[in-house]
C-alpha cells in the first residue's frame, strides 16, 4: 500500500469527519478502524450498488462516493483514484460556491 495514498485517504476521511455531525462522525470513524473491515466492504458495496441506483426516492448519489472511499481503505488499487476524484470534485464545488456568491 503506497503510504503517500494511504496518508492522502486518510486526510480526506479526517475533512470529511470534521464537517459532518457527530454521530455520523463517530460512526465513520469506527468504520475507519482495522476491525471494523468485515462490516466496511459489505457497506461499501452496498453504498456504491445504491448510489447506482439514485433514481430511487429513498438512495442518492451522495452513496456512491461514500462506498468508494470506504472501499479505499481496504484495497489499494482504489486510493490513487479516489484520492484524485476527492480533490477535483472538491475544487469544482468550492469554484461553484465562491461563483455563485458573487
Amino acid at each position: 500500500m503506497p503510504p503517500k495514498s494511504h496518508a492522502r485517504l486518510h486526510r480526506q476521511f479526517d475533512r470529511i469527519e470534521r464537517r459532518i455531525p457527530n454521530a455520523a462522525s463517530g460512526a465513520l470513524s469506527w468504520l475507519r478502524r482495522p476491525q471494523a473491515r468485515l462490516i466496511r466492504i459489505p457497506l461499501g458495496l452496498l453504498l456504491i450498488l445504491g448510489g447506482i441506483f439514485s433514481f430511487l426516492p429513498v438512495l442518492g448519489i451522495w452513496m456512491l462516493p461514500l462506498g468508494l472511499l470506504l472501499l479505499a481503505l481496504d484495497f489499494a488499487f482504489l486510493q490513487g483514484p479516489v484520492n484524485s476524484a476527492i480533490l477535483r470534485g472538491t475544487r469544482k464545488w468550492t469554484l461553484w460556491r465562491r461563483s455563485r456568491r458573487k
